[in-house]
């Protein structure tokens, strides 16, 4: 029994390093069974097309489903521009707000389609394929070369041998295509690890506190949560009971379509006032009328999570 508490408490700890290991090795195994299975590279003049569909769409689509389930996304365009209001006079200001919001969930929605174009170049199948049918790389494998030369490397993904025969001074497809691969996932990683000791070197708060402000979140979350549930089967308790009943109902106190909005904003930081969460902020500034909500502060990355606390949640 320890030896199970202590494998789930590492699990929650490092939830979000799991999440996206779980994440590359699903898209890793897909690519698998897409190259493997579904992919045929066409050897003609459609190869061009045909290999960079299969290494770009897939990813393009992953991008879009990392948008689809994160919570994060469907918190800040959820009721954003009701019909009964108009959006923002400054369509420049509203786009450069959004784009600024969505730059962490983009990061986040990147991490399938980058391991899936990193694995495809690793394994070659799709970038040999997609080359081979390349006026560029045609031209530079076949400098100073007869007709011969282009027709059979549109030949090479269906024909491993017809690769010496084309080029000895360049690398071939497949080499092209992994070095590629390698400078991609280490581009990858660089890029993360600057990101990540920036963020946390602008952090307002220290390392103690941000791990508190961890746990208040899920701990806010979790109450909120079971107070959501039990205020929810009070009120259908009440409306059931007089429908039935033929009575009216007694009064019951619940929260307007306002205050639901106020504590539905994205977080922002400010230094001046330490508010833990929006429901923090809004209980502590007379239900959010002594203050602004959405407007001004700052939206940091390091305290992204404050926004991803119900992540788990479905988010149709």
């Amino acid at each position: 029994m320890d030896k199970l508490r202590g494998a789930m408490d590492f699990c929650i700890r490092h939830q979000t390093v799991l999440g996206y290991s779980i994440v590359s090795l699903l898209t890793a195994a897909s690519e698998w069974i897409f190259s493997s299975v579904v992919f045929k590279c066409p050897c003609n003049s459609m190869n061009m097309l045909y290999g960079s569909v299969f290494l770009i769409v897939p990813a393009f689509i992953l991008l879009l489903l990392g948008y689809m389930v994160n919570a994060r996304t469907w918190r800040l365009l959820t009721g954003s521009c009701p019909p009964q209001t108009r959006c923002s006079s400054s369509p420049w200001r509203t786009c450069t707000h959004y784009c600024n919001m969505l730059m962490p969930v983009t990061a986040r929605a990147s991490v399938a389609p980058l391991t899936w174009i990193a694995v495809a170049l690793l394994r070659a199948s799709f970038y040999e394929c997609a080359a081979s049918g390349n006026s560029l790389i045609k031209n530079l494998m076949c400098k100073d070369k007869e007709q011969e030369c282009h027709e059979l490397l549109v030949k090479i993904p269906c024909n491993e041998k017809l690769s010496k025969s084309v080029s000895d001074e360049f690398l071939s497809l497949q080499a092209q295509s992994q070095l590629i691969g390698w400078l991609l996932i280490a581009s990858i990683m660089t890029v993360a690890l600057i990101s990540t000791c920036v963020i946390h070197c602008r952090s307002p708060v220290s390392y103690l506190q941000l791990k508190f402000w961890k746990i208040y979140s899920k701990k806010e979350w979790e109450l909120f949560e079971t107070k959501a549930e039990e205020h929810a089967a009070r009120l259908a308790e009440i409306n059931i009971n007089c429908f039935f009943e033929a009575t009216d109902p007694a009064a019951f106190q619940t929260p307007s379509n306002e205050d639901w909005q106020k504590i539905s904003f994205l977080y922002t930081f400010n230094s001046q006032e330490q508010y833990y969460s929006m429901i923090h902020k809004f209980v502590n500034t007379n239900r959010g009328n002594s203050v602004t909500f959405g407007e001004g502060d700052q939206c940091l990355p390091i305290l992204e999570f404050v926004d991803e606390a119900s992540a788990g949640e479905s988010v149709f």
